[in-house]
């Protein structure tokens, strides 16, 4: 029998791809059936970018994965339609790109929100990646200044790309090498198409836009790490219709938006929801504009999604 440790670098459901990173070797995998049993809640007990122990018996070409190994952290959302229940996008990650379209579709800020949130909370440095620049920049540069405003002031990155003109992309490439990358945003972003940028012997799935309601459709099914020829490994996940928060108590989520964090220190209360106490600094700083109206309306509408589940 032949043992040893890999890292989970694609999931199909029931069956699973393993290489001994940094090679890049796959080899097939099954998971032994009492760490199903152990997932509780989690709807996958097995993610891409887990590293676990392996065993193949003598005479077989498939690995039987024994053990999950401690994760440096994940990320994780509430899934679709199971409020109860969770689900691992990704595990062991370096760093999260977080795809985004202005247009084509039009944004969810409040959905970018909870993934930015939950970057924060498991320590994933997170980057925004606007995508699609050369098809809405220059007719709707208001809305573009007026997003960097938002995110760069609460503090994050925000990368201009376009898979068209090759903005962006060496700068993107650049950033991913070395690095466990996870690729994340809603449907039809083009999370793909920048992956297939990034390098072009790589083949994700690309998908379409419905021009009736300009949603993306869904194309990526399955979780899987792709090798950079420039050097890394990108995480393309399938594209989210919904993102919502795990593990997190109310009281806590306000330490996750890094501009009410450092605006809280000046409340008269502690703790403060920020909601209806008197003498909230976060509040003054929406009234006077140091805090975006969007970026604290997604706090509200987080803190009511709490009250739902609980």
């Amino acid at each position: 029998m032949t043992q040893g440790e890999a890292t989970v670098v694609k999931n199909a459901g029931s069956r699973y791809e393993l290489s001994a990173l940094p090679a890049w070797t796959p080899f097939p995998a099954v998971l032994r059936g009492r760490i199903r049993l152990k997932a509780g809640r989690i709807t996958n007990p097995v993610a891409v970018g887990d590293r676990v122990r392996y065993e193949i018996p003598d005479g077989e070409d498939t690995a039987v994965i024994t053990e999950i190994l401690p994760r440096q952290n994940y990320v994780i959302r509430r899934s679709a339609n199971l409020s109860r229940e969770a689900h691992i996008i990704a595990a062991n990650v370096d760093r999260a790109w977080l795809v985004v379209s202005l247009y084509f579709p039009e944004i969810k800020l409040p959905f970018l929100d909870r993934i930015l949130v939950t970057c924060g909370v498991y320590g994933i440095p997170a980057t925004i990646v606007l995508a699609k620049t050369d098809l809405y920049r220059d007719i709707a540069r208001e809305q573009v200044d007026a997003f960097h405003a938002i995110y760069e002031g609460a503090g994050y990155q925000v990368l201009e790309t376009s898979v068209v003109t090759g903005e962006g992309i060496d700068a993107l490439r650049a950033a991913c090498d070395g690095k466990v990358n996870l690729f994340s945003g809603e449907s039809g972003v083009g999370k793909s198409s920048l992956i297939k940028a990034l390098d072009p012997s790589l083949d994700p799935k690309v998908g379409q836009i419905s021009e009736v309601h300009l949603q993306g459709k869904h194309t990526t099914s399955l979780y899987e790490m792709y090798p950079l020829a420039s050097g890394g490994f990108v995480i393309d996940s399938p594209g989210l219709r919904g993102f919502g928060l795990v593990d997190l108590e109310r009281e806590e989520i306000g330490k996750y938006f890094p501009e009410m964090l450092k605006a809280s220190a000046g409340c008269r209360f502690t703790p403060c929801t920020h909601t209806h106490e008197p003498g909230c600094a976060v509040k003054a700083a929406v009234d006077a504009g140091d805090i975006s109206p969007e970026r604290y309306a997604s706090y509200l509408s987080m803190l009511e999604e709490d009250k739902k589940f609980r």
